[in-house]
């Protein structure tokens, strides 16, 4: 059977690290097209990728949409739901980057109308398959924390100068800041793990000078089973800490560190290469009491999982990898918190109907 052939938008950081790296390691999959506008990334895909069609603009893809059986919107946040929206109108199941979209509305909108068009839709949350949260997955099902009452989540990075792309723009179109940025991992995440939010609050803050956006913030979740939340994301957290702790009433896990596979990406290595996935030794998390603990030896990380399971999908062998209708909750949740900081009080979540 030939591969399925895959089109994707962009080929900045998202495009050029993540997907076209990820469709490419795939058995059944293949990079056909790419569409970017930069001489830059123009030359770097045609390198990368000289069998793929280099394209310039969005309209050059969809004029080819019957030689395509996937697209990947790999793009800035603000024109993520436009580009999905054409595809599904053009019957083309399509992946979509994080954030789904600036606002919960505009994601439930394309959900719908991928509904409406039978056809497949799906979100890039990568960080369900990092070797850490792989890791504290493990750890709660085996049950050894006893009953989970605080889960503390922290995905820092030391950026003190503010870069100047789309992610640290101001206009709410462009959904930029770190809460729509790590803040679309850590939420999710979080409710992978413990389900539905009834109760939001946050910090969000600018600190850097100059900054339009967030770019340190503090969320804690509610959880319906009565499991609280902490997360933190920071521009500017330059020492290290616990990427995840987890407390129950029997022992408590802790774990430093963070997943490998983005800069293994960077490095050259693919899914299948000796190392892919696994993390240093040294970040091994700790289980216990006291000083009565255990190590955990870490998951190997499993960026793979996701396009073999849209691969499948496509298929018609399983579901796609992501519920899009999780990454509207995750939304939700997103645009609550930045509510709360603004007004500085908690907000309630209603269930969805």
């Amino acid at each position: 059977m030939a591969d399925l052939r895959v089109g994707i938008f962009g080929y900045g950081t998202g495009g050029r690290v993540f997907h076209a790296p990820l469709v490419d390691a795939t058995p059944g999959l293949t990079p056909a097209a790419v569409v970017t506008s930069n001489p830059d990334r123009v030359a770097q895909a045609r390198a990368d990728y000289p069998a793929a069609d280099v394209l310039p603009d969005a309209d050059a893809l969809f004029a080819k949409a019957g030689e395509l059986d996937l697209v990947v919107v790999s793009t800035p946040n603000r024109t993520h739901v436009p580009l999905a929206l054409r595809a599904i109108e053009a019957g083309l199941p399509v992946v979509v980057d994080k954030p789904f979209a600036p606002t919960a509305a505009e994601a439930s909108k394309v959900v719908e109308a991928a509904k409406a068009k039978g056809v497949g839709l799906t979100v890039f949350q990568n960080r369900r398959f990092d070797s850490d949260f792989l890791t504290v997955r493990k750890v709660l099902d085996e049950g050894r924390l006893g009953d989970v009452f605080r889960f503390e989540s922290r995905y820092d990075r030391w950026v003190p100068k503010p870069r100047d792309n789309w992610r640290e723009f101001g206009d709410p179109a462009e959904a930029g800041g770190l809460l729509y940025d790590l803040g679309a991992h850590i939420v999710d995440q979080a409710l992978q793990l413990f389900g539905p939010v009834s109760e939001v609050y946050a910090e969000v803050d600018r600190r850097r000078a100059g900054v339009s956006v967030d770019d340190d913030a503090f969320v804690a979740l509610q959880h319906t089973n009565g499991v609280r939340s902490h997360l933190w994301a920071s521009a500017l957290a330059g020492t290290r800490n616990p990427r995840f702790r987890v407390l129950g009433d029997k022992a408590t896990f802790t774990k430093y560190g963070l997943d490998v596979q983005e800069p293994q990406i960077k490095e050259g290595l693919r899914p299948g290469d000796p190392g892919w996935g696994v993390e240093p030794s040294s970040d091994a998390g700790v289980l216990g009491v006291n000083d009565d603990v255990e190590t955990v030896p870490t998951e190997v990380g499993r960026y793979e999982d996701f396009y073999a399971q849209v691969r499948d999908a496509l298929l018609g062998k399983g579901g796609f990898p992501v519920d899009p209708a999780s990454a509207v909750e995750t939304l939700r949740v997103i645009e609550a918190a930045h509510l709360a900081g603004a007004e500085r009080r908690v907000v309630t979540l209603q269930p969805r109907g």
